[in-house]
């Protein structure tokens, strides 16, 4: 996590690890002052996993994008009756620049080589616990930069498939909550009030 901490108004006493197992779990201990200038003591779980992107991949001319299918175990024991999510391409940055990260989770999941991104806006996805800002970009494709399968990368268990769908479709199933993943609506909606399809 960064260490631009300014706030005058928060002072952080101390932090404990409580996992390391995968990612990191701290419990932030720290005085917070109130708008009437006294101060009240808290404490928060913080989960680091590190920054994200994620994008955006569409066809102007077939009027298509792309999209990913996998299990992902905390929708399944929160009531997400098969386990698998419909979502865009995305990864975390493993200490690359963002643009950079995005290309390469892209070949990876989907088979696509891209070259130009563009980066539309930032955001925290659970700033209530989860450290993470994931980066949102868009990049059209076409068939000529598939140099592979993708399904994601070997080491990381991943067991993706790849859909090409019409972006009225992908629209469509997230009016009828078939896609569900924050990020993957709300970079279709970017698409929708810009008009990039």
């Amino acid at each position: 996590m960064a260490n631009k901490l300014s706030n005058k108004g928060v002072r952080i006493k101390k932090w404990e690890l409580l996992s390391d197992n995968w990612y990191t779990l701290k419990k932030y201990f720290f005085n917070y002052q109130l708008k009437n200038g006294s101060w009240q003591e808290q404490h928060r779980e913080v989960y680091d996993r590190g920054n994200g992107a994620v994008i955006l991949l569409y066809n102007k001319e077939k009027k298509t994008i792309i999209l990913t299918s996998q299990f992902r175990i905390p929708t399944y024991v929160n009531g997400n009756e098969t386990g698998m999510m419909i979502e865009l391409p995305a990864g975390l940055l493993d200490d690359e620049q963002p643009e950079e990260a995005i290309k390469r989770e892209t070949e990876e999941e989907t088979g696509y080589r891209i070259s130009k991104v563009k980066k539309v806006f930032e955001a925290y996805m659970s700033p209530g616990s989860v450290s993470e800002i994931l980066y949102f970009f868009i990049a059209e494709y076409d068939s000529e930069m598939k140099v592979g399968t993708g399904g994601g990368h070997d080491d990381e268990t991943e067991n993706i498939e790849v859909l090409e769908i019409p972006f009225k479709e992908a629209v469509a199933m997230m009016q009828k909550g078939e896609i569900k993943d924050a990020k993957t609506m709300m970079l279709l909606q970017y698409a929708q009030i810009n008009k990039l399809i």
